[in-house]
């Protein structure tokens, strides 16, 4: 018995004599948590952040589009616009102005009076559409305001038809009334998004740079 025992405990000795001491490793503090993705791709009930809409009329666009059914939310009164030599630019650029201010420094010749309206093209391509709101007996505006309406229900393009010798818009009628997805209208109120499309551009003081610019008048520099 004493000599098993002697055995056991000279193999538990050779055991310990050949384990190599362990080392444990010292933490780096790197973490993968820090690049976790976080969000989903997309948000059940979370509408996109609607970015600055472009203007344009509806025959411009040279698309089908669709215009907001409720004309009393999303189409604006008629508004007070001027075009605006930009430096830089090849076009004039359309700015919003106080009608007070276009009346009292500006002939009458480059005050623009029309409305703006909440459209998309297929997909949800938003614009704001210029609306006809002066000579509405003018064959190209009565033809524009009736794409306009029909453009509420339907989708609807908009060509000139000056080669064809008439003074007048052709409204074509897409084949298939489904065959684009319904817009799926921004929730934002009208005033927001022209806001949004014309910051930068809103002529409020007679010392504005545009209306200085419209003027010839010397530019006061900061």
């Amino acid at each position: 018995m004493t000599k098993k025992l002697k055995l056991v405990s000279q193999e538990t000795a050779a055991a310990a004599a050949n384990e190599q001491p362990q080392t444990i490793a010292k933490p780096s503090g790197f973490s993968l948590d820090k690049f976790k993705s976080k969000r989903a791709t997309t948000v059940a009930n979370v509408e996109t952040l609607q970015g600055a809409l472009p203007h344009y009329s509806l025959a411009a666009a040279k698309d089908f589009v669709r215009l907001h059914p409720n004309q009393d939310e999303y189409w604006s009164p008629e508004l007070c616009f001027v075009n605006v030599p930009i430096k830089g630019q090849k076009g004039n650029t359309l700015h919003l102005i106080d009608e007070d201010l276009a009346l009292q420094y500006l002939d009458s010749g480059q005050i623009l009076r029309h409305r703006l309206a909440l459209a998309t093209k297929p997909h949800n391509v938003f614009f704001l559409a210029h609306i006809p709101s002066q000579n509405l007996d003018n064959t190209w505006n009565v033809s524009a305001m009736k794409g306009a309406e029909q453009g509420t229900q339907y989708w609807v393009k908009l060509t000139s038809r000056k080669d064809e010798g008439a003074e007048e818009y052709k409204i074509s009628y897409a084949r298939d009334e489904d065959c684009f997805p319904d817009p799926k209208w921004p929730s934002l109120p009208l005033s927001a998004l022209i806001e949004t499309a014309f910051t930068g551009r809103m002529i409020t003081s007679n010392n504005h740079p545009a209306l200085l610019r419209l003027l010839g008048a010397k530019q006061a520099v900061s």
